[in-house]
C-alpha cells in the first residue's frame, strides 16, 4: 500500500521497528506558547485483529514476528479461512495496496474498539464506513470498489476470528501490558509538541489531538489512518513512537493535485534513478508508484527535520542507508536541499517549496542526486543498489 493510501503503511513508518533509537530525551518545541499537541493513547482489539491477518496469511515478511502467537492460535483457526486471507492478500497487492494497513484505514472511518465492531461496520459499510472514508484525504473510488468486492471473503475471515475467540486469545497474550505501556507513554509525551513543529513546515494548521493506538500484531508497520490517528506497536520505544507521530501525521504532506506538485512529479519522472527504484525495489516495502514514493519521502524528509529539533532523530545517514534496503534516496535528497535552505529554522509551506525547487531545476538529477550523495555519504552513481533476486 502506498503512503498516500494510508499510511501505512504502509503504508512506516519507514519500517522503523528495525532501527536504533536515539539516546537523547525529546525536548518540547522552542516556542514559548503552550504546547499545541494533545496526546491520546489507547488500544484497539479491532485494529489488532486486522493487523493479525498479515501473519495469518503465512507470509514470512509478517509471520517471522509472530511465530509463538501463530503456533498457539493456528490450531484453533478454521483451516478454510487461510486461503481466503491469501486471496485477499493477493488481490490487494494487485491493487498496489498492503492488505492489513489498508483495511485499518477503511475501518478507521467507523468503530474499531472490538472485533464485533468491525463485523457490524462491515455488514453496514455503506452507512458506517463510506461517509468517513469518502470525506478523508485517502478517498479513491477504486479502493472502495475493491473493499466491496472483497467484503464476502473478509466477512468470512472475521467470522473465523470470532469463532476462534480472537478477543480472548489476545487478552491471554497481552494481559495488562498495553495499559501499562499506555500509562508510561502518556507521562512521557506530556509537553512534546509535535503538532507545532509540523505546522511550521506544512504551512497550515492541524488539529491539536493525536491519537495513538498501541497494538500487538502491527509489526513491522506504523500505520496512519483517518484523522490524526496512527497505529504503533506497544513495544516501540518512546523515541520511536515520537518519530512515528512526527511522521504519520504529515501524511499527506501536500495536495497531490496541486499544479506545483504535478510539476515536481514531472521532473521526478524524468530522473533516471527514481522510476527504477520504484520498479525494482522489494514491493513488500510498499511505495510501488512514483506518486506514493514522492508522498512518503517528502514526509520522511520533513520528519527528519522535526525529530532533529525534538532531539529524537536517528542520524540521517544511518537512517536512509539502512531503511527499506536504502530505497529512500529521494528523501535524503529532499532533506539535504531543505537543510541547505535552512527550512527547519524558517519554516514555510512545503508544497510551495517543492514547486519552486522544481521550477528552479533543484529537483533534477544533477542537484537532487548530489544532495542525496552528501547526506548518504555515497558517490552519486552508487546511491541505490537493487536487491539481489530471491
Amino acid at each position: 500500500m502506498n503512503r498516500r493510501d494510508c499510511l501505512s503503511a504502509l503504508l512506516a513508518l519507514p519500517f522503523a521497528a528495525t532501527m536504533g533509537c536515539a539516546s537523547r530525551s525529546p525536548r518540547p518545541s522552542s516556542s514559548a506558547s503552550p504546547p499545541r499537541t494533545r496526546w491520546k493513547v489507547a488500544e484497539s482489539e479491532g485494529m489488532d485483529a486486522l493487523c493479525f491477518l498479515n501473519p495469518l496469511s503465512g507470509e514470512s515478511f509478517y509471520a517471522r514476528y509472530y511465530a509463538e502467537e501463530l503456533a498457539r492460535f493456528t490450531p484453533r483457526f478454521p483451516s478454510d479461512a487461510v486461503p481466503l486471507i491469501k486471496q485477499l492478500m493477493a488481490s490487494s497487492k494487485a491493487q498496489h495496496r498492503m492488505m492489513g494497513p489498508f483495511l485499518c484505514l477503511v475501518f478507521s472511518a467507523g468503530p474499531t474498539g472490538t472485533l464485533a465492531d468491525l463485523r457490524g461496520a462491515l455488514t453496514n459499510a455503506e452507512t458506517r464506513l463510506l461517509p468517513g472514508f469518502r470525506a478523508s484525504p485517502y478517498w479513491e473510488p477504486e479502493a472502495w470498489d475493491w473493499f466491496l468486492t472483497a467484503r464476502p471473503e473478509l466477512a468470512r475471515v472475521l467470522e473465523a476470528l470470532a469463532a476462534s475467540d480472537f478477543p480472548t486469545f489476545r487478552r491471554e497474550v497481552l494481559g495488562d501490558l498495553v495499559e501499562q505501556r499506555a500509562a508510561e507513554l502518556r507521562q512521557r509525551l506530556a509537553g512534546v509538541d509535535v503538532i507545532a513543529e509540523q505546522e511550521r513546515l506544512l504551512g497550515h494548521r492541524l488539529e491539536e489531538n493525536i491519537t495513538i493506538d498501541l497494538l500487538h500484531f502491527s509489526k513491522p508497520h506504523g500505520i496512519k489512518v483517518i484523522g490524526q490517528r496512527f497505529l504503533t506497536h506497544r513495544t516501540y520505544s518512546d523515541a520511536l513512537i515520537i518519530r512515528n507521530a512526527a511522521h504519520e501525521i504529515l501524511h499527506p504532506p501536500f495536495d497531490a493535485t496541486h499544479p506545483s506538485i504535478l510539476a515536481a512529479l514531472e521532473v521526478l519522472r524524468r530522473d533516471p534513478l527514481l522510476p527504477r527504484i520504484v520498479a525494482d525495489h522489494d514491493p513488500a516495502f510498499g511505495y510501488t508508484t512514483l506518486e506514493g514514493l514522492f508522498d512518503e519521502d517528502t514526509a520522511e524528509a520533513l520528519e527528519q527535520l522535526i525529530t532533529e529539533r525534538l532531539g529524537v532523530a536517528v542520524p540521517a545517514r544511518e537512517r536512509w542507508r539502512k531503511a527499506d534496503d536504502g530505497m529512500h534516496v529521494l528523501a535524503a535528497g529532499l532533506y539535504g536541499l531543505l537543510k541547505a535552505d535552512g527550512f527547519e529554522r524558517t519554516g514555510g509551506v512545503i508544497q510551495e517549496w517543492l514547486g519552486k525547487a522544481a521550477h528552479e531545476g533543484r529537483l533534477g538529477p544533477a542537484s537532487l542526486h548530489a544532495s542525496a550523495a552528501g547526506v548518504l555519504g555515497l558517490p552519486s552513481e552508487q546511491l541505490w543498489v537493487p536487491p539481489a533476486p530471491k
